[in-house]
């Protein structure tokens, strides 16, 4: 079964890419200069299609066969049949597209070698790419209007997973991309998403922290705090994401400074996970701190695991 959560971050690369790709190439085919090859790239039959793996993605994840399982619920299930539809209509406009752009040369090609018994024939392949024409005009026009509205259901898809921090991450790390399919700043998007921008900003924190990612979160955590003055959770968390990013880098002097204000700050006592993985790496600062301070250190570690693996004690005793 699909994963949800990373299911989601696929859909939402994914969409972003079809909707930029899509106003480009429609945009040259309102200029006259598509080639039916550029097209393949957004529409076709296999996974080098951008919409075909939009629309498989969607299946996947809000089709489960099991219904017991996924997230399917009305408004995923609107966005799969949008993006289904959308599909569709721009299957219908590269198959028009390619009746005119290369079935049609190599038509009037072989015309202008025919001889005039077969005048009859031709003049139902002209009938043939006549209509051709205009149903890529209808498919054109249908595939924007579908585009607009599937956007439209997409950012209600945002706000219903506004807690998966994967797609707050996805959407930070690719802000001139989400900025140009919805045409406003990544701060006002944020902010429509989840309430604030800061708050976008924390959840992204939080999933780069779970994932072991502290360069990461501590950049998240800077944006956080320039826009949420006064949460005291936020200081935490980013004293925490400075100990945990030192110790990956070997600096344990540092790792040891920035942990200390994390416990000094009452880190968020819902937050186990963390205070296990801080545990993990304070006990392990003896076997891998060397020099002359290296004892030193590793004492200040042991007595800071041993702080936080109290606190985490009296948490559970409180609970």
């Amino acid at each position: 079964m699909t994963c949800p959560e990373f299911g989601l971050v696929d859909i939402v690369r994914d969409f972003l890419l079809a909707d930029t790709l899509t106003r480009r190439l429609f945009a040259r085919f309102r200029a006259g200069t598509l080639r039916f090859d550029e097209i393949q790239e957004l529409v076709g039959d296999g996974e080098g299609s951008v919409l075909y793996r939009l629309k498989e993605h969607c299946h996947a994840l809000f089709r489960p066969r099991d219904r017991s399982s996924g997230i399917s619920m009305p408004r995923e299930a609107l966005f799969d049949l949008a993006v289904g539809s959308l599909f569709h209509e721009a299957m219908k406009f590269r198959e028009n597209l390619y009746q005119l752009t290369v079935y049609g040369p190599k038509v009037r090609e072989l015309r202008s070698e025919a001889g005039a018994e077969a005048g009859e024939i031709f003049r139902e392949f002209e009938k043939l790419l006549a209509a051709a024409a205009e149903r890529l005009e209808e498919a054109a026009a249908e595939t924007e209007a579908l585009l607009a509205h599937t956007r439209a259901q997409f950012h209600v898809l945002l706000v219903a997973h506004r807690e998966n921090g994967l797609v707050a991450r996805y959407l930070i790390e690719n802000a001139s991309l989400a900025t140009e399919v919805f045409g406003r700043e990544l701060d006002r998007l944020l902010a429509e998403i989840h309430g604030d921008a800061a708050h976008g900003y924390r959840i992204a924190a939080r999933s780069y922290l779970s994932s072991g990612y502290f360069g990461p979160a501590r950049v998240a955590l800077a944006e956080a705090i320039a826009r949420a003055e006064g949460d005291p959770a936020l200081p935490a968390l980013a004293a925490y994401a400075e100990g945990m990013d030192a110790y990956l880098e070997g600096r344990y002097g540092d790792a040891l400074r920035g942990l200390e204000r994390w416990l000094e700050r009452s880190p968020d006592p819902d937050e186990p996970a963390l205070a296990d993985l801080a545990h993990s790496a304070l006990s392990r600062v003896g076997a891998l701190a060397e020099g002359p301070e290296a004892a030193a250190v590793a004492a200040s570690a042991q007595a800071l695991a041993d702080r936080v693996r109290r606190r985490e004690r009296a948490e559970g005793d409180a609970g």
